[in-house]
């Protein structure tokens, strides 16, 4: 799939951003192997800390439908230039959707293409955790 049309899909998921507290609107598209895209926005709360990025959204929506192989997610911000994945969103990510493609977006200026393992070098994993 073209990144400009998995783009056009963030911006369009960012219009349903539902961010009363800061203002920052960002929607996610997330293109599965299959073709199939999964969108997402941030959902926010009064008590922030279960405030929902765009991101996790996008991916919980599609592993909650039994999905499991992705190739690219396009994130759009109303910033001038694309705004990466916070932390949380980069584990969850490379975690449980690999080293995708990541395309991040703002309003004005270039996509800035880049991978999950550019953005998260060093990531915690399922080797980091104890079998018997």
């Amino acid at each position: 799939m073209d990144h400009k049309v998995l783009v056009r899909l963030a911006r369009l998921a960012k219009k349903h951003s539902y961010s009363p507290y800061s203002r920052f609107r960002v929607g996610a598209a997330l293109l599965a192997r299959s073709g199939k895209v999964y969108t997402g926005c941030n959902i926010e709360n009064s008590s922030y800390g279960l405030t929902v990025c765009a991101e996790r959204t996008a991916i919980f929506k599609a592993v909650s439908e039994g999905v499991r192989g992705f190739s690219a997610i396009a994130i759009a911000t109303d910033e001038d230039r694309g705004t990466p994945p916070c932390g949380a969103c980069r584990q969850v990510l490379l975690d449980l959707a690999g080293d995708i493609e990541v395309i991040m977006v703002g309003r004005k200026g270039p996509a800035t293409v880049t991978t999950m393992s550019e953005l998260l070098p060093l990531p915690f994993g399922a080797t980091h955790l104890v079998k018997e």
